[in-house]
């Protein structure tokens, strides 16, 4: 069994998913969502860092994958701080022993929908098929869980032919 932690980091929520890999069955372990919308950005950032490492030390995955940040040229103040929110995940897992594998969000969605261009309820929609869900986890948390899934698969498909990880999907 490989316990893995997907992260879909935002600077007001970042979402966490965790999977846990069986043989060739994907089965969900848990999920949630960090709200960190209050306070100055040195006490959000704190904020994501010490609820991260308490969701790493709670779950306690082998392995990590994160969303790489979307950089638009528009809104180029908007991607420095998701960048930061992602910058203190990144510590949060390397703190805890972890490596990271990270995937773009147009990666994702053609791993877990089939479409690059696919919108959050149909992420929200896949995650619930694949991991078995009664209810749609809050998008942040079905994000993070389809980076999981994006990793897992990605993971088995390198073992499957005999590639060593190399970190990302490249």
């Amino acid at each position: 069994m490989t316990r893995i932690i997907g992260i879909d980091p935002g600077s007001r929520y970042t979402g966490f998913g965790v999977i846990d890999i069986v043989g060739r069955s994907e089965r969900y372990v848990g999920c949630g969502r960090i709200n960190s919308m209050a306070g100055s950005m040195a006490e959000r950032l704190n904020l994501i860092f010490t609820r991260l490492g308490e969701v790493i030390q709670e779950y306690r995955p082998d392995e990590a994958a994160l969303e790489q940040t979307f950089v638009n040229r528009v809104n180029a103040a908007s991607a420095l701080v998701l960048g930061q929110a992602r910058g203190v995940a990144f510590c949060a897992l390397g703190v805890k022993g972890l490596t990271v594998a990270e995937y773009s969000a147009s990666q994702v969605k053609q791993a877990v929908t089939g479409s690059g261009r696919a919108d959050k309820a149909q992420i929200q929609q896949m995650v619930c098929l694949l991991l078995k869900l009664e209810a749609a986890p809050v998008s942040d948390a079905a994000d993070a869980l389809a980076v999981a899934l994006t990793h897992a698969r990605v993971r088995a498909t390198r073992m499957a032919t005999g590639q060593a990880y190399a970190g990302s999907w490249k």
